[in-house]
């Protein structure tokens, strides 16, 4: 037997990113199929016409649940000192609950579902975060977070494997989807055999050596809250931006150019993707090198904005489609780099699960006020104001970081 290689001193095992990786996508591929191809046509099924108003019902209480349930399985992970045995739980929860979508008979017992499973995802969701937070230095973790962003992609492929025709429906289509979540997420538990790195659960401990050159040249953030509560704004506000144009672009598009349809979405949607993990992963990289773990948040950030004024600023398809990817790519990167350097300002290791449940509502917040406001703005000052504000706030976004790295 060949020796595997071993990791430089103080690195967190390759096998261990790859295997999180791997689960990190498995966790975006346990919820993104059903909410986005299943779930509409179950609600469907049994509100006909008032599908849409079943759904934004469906949103909003799937949203708190999922909210109040990240928050209180990473308190509890953190408490138990189990993220594994949570994990696995959650992972097995959430397929069952899953299974039982296809025997949903009434619109209630639709709702109530869908709120349970909600916990149960993030029973398994929440300390999967925190594990990565566990086990991978901050030397690492622009690499981590470059990683993370082919997470997406790879929940949208699973989504795109379960609907190919006559392969499976119905019953076996959610069967499916649980099977290959577990495929996905169990062996970072089973096979991972992480490096201990016991300096990442000590408030005080004093960094590593090898870390010397990183805190020199970055601000220490163990015991900065104004550094969490910047990244946690910063985060919020392009996910606000992100949410908008994931509900109104191709009503947008449409506007400039009648000929735009719902595969011209699809097709920007997924060159995005495309384009942004790539990046990621070289940008993540040059940000573990050279110790400058939010100098990309910033640009990127700032890349957002420019993309969306060149939205607003456009008159015709083609400039609009070039603004919008311009801000996706800068947006995927961000907010998977984002989610690994979040783990870095974290001030207290023993709540990481907790303070992660806070950082989730970045996720969730958007979804549940950005399509009031643009519903608000639009019919009044039209797509072009909406896209202006969107532009501001990702730019605050960038003048929030910058302002962290300043201190």
């Amino acid at each position: 037997m060949i020796a595997r290689p071993s990791e430089p001193d103080g690195n967190q095992s390759t096998r261990f990113l790859l295997l999180y990786a791997l689960a990190a996508a498995g966790g975006s591929a346990s919820y993104a199929p059903f909410l986005t191809l299943i779930l509409p046509l179950r609600a469907t099924d049994l509100a006909g016409t008032n599908a849409v108003h079943l759904l934004s019902t469906v949103a909003f209480v799937g949203a708190i649940a999922a909210s109040l349930a990240n928050i209180a399985f990473g308190w509890a992970s953190d408490r138990t000192r189990n993220r594994r045995g949570w994990i696995v739980a959650g992972l097995i929860a959430s397929s069952l609950l899953l299974l039982f979508m296809g025997q949903v008979r009434s619109i209630l017992h639709l709702v109530v579902l869908i709120a349970a499973w909600q916990v149960a995802l993030n029973m398994m969701l929440n300390p999967l975060a925190a594990l990565a937070g566990d086990y991978v230095p901050d030397h690492q973790k622009g690499t981590l977070g470059g990683l993370l962003s082919f997470a997406p992609g790879l929940g949208a492929l699973v989504g795109a494997i379960v609907t190919i025709p006559g392969l499976a429906d119905g019953q076996a289509r959610l069967a499916l989807i649980a099977a290959i979540v577990m495929g996905m997420v169990l062996p970072v538990v089973l096979l991972g055999s992480p490096r201990p790195m016991p300096h990442l659960m000590q408030s005080s401990a004093a960094p590593p050596p090898d870390l010397a050159r990183a805190e020199t040249q970055e601000p220490e953030p163990k015991h900065a809250s104004p550094q969490v509560w910047r990244m946690w704004l910063a985060r919020l506000l392009v996910q606000v931006a992100e949410s908008a144009l994931f509900a109104f672009l191709l009503l947008w598009l449409h506007g400039l150019d009648a000929r735009s349809s719902d595969n011209t979405v699809a097709t920007l949607f997924t060159a995005v993707l495309i384009l942004a993990s790539p990046l990621a992963i070289v940008v993540g990289r040059w940000s573990d090198r050279m110790a400058r773990p939010m100098l990309p948040l910033v640009v990127f950030a700032f890349c957002g904005a420019f993309g969306l004024l060149v939205m607003a600023l456009s008159e015709g398809a083609l400039g609009g489609i070039a603004g919008y990817v311009i801000f996706g790519i800068a947006a995927g990167v961000f907010l998977a780099l984002h989610s690994s350097q979040t783990l870095r300002v974290l001030p207290r290791p023993e709540n990481r699960g907790r303070d992660l449940g806070f950082f989730n509502l970045t996720n969730t917040i958007p979804s549940l006020i950005m399509p009031s406001i643009a519903l608000a703005m639009i019919p009044l000052f039209g797509f072009q104001a909406l896209f202006l504000l969107l532009a501001a706030l990702v730019g605050v976004a960038g003048v929030l970081l910058a302002l962290g790295r300043a201190r």
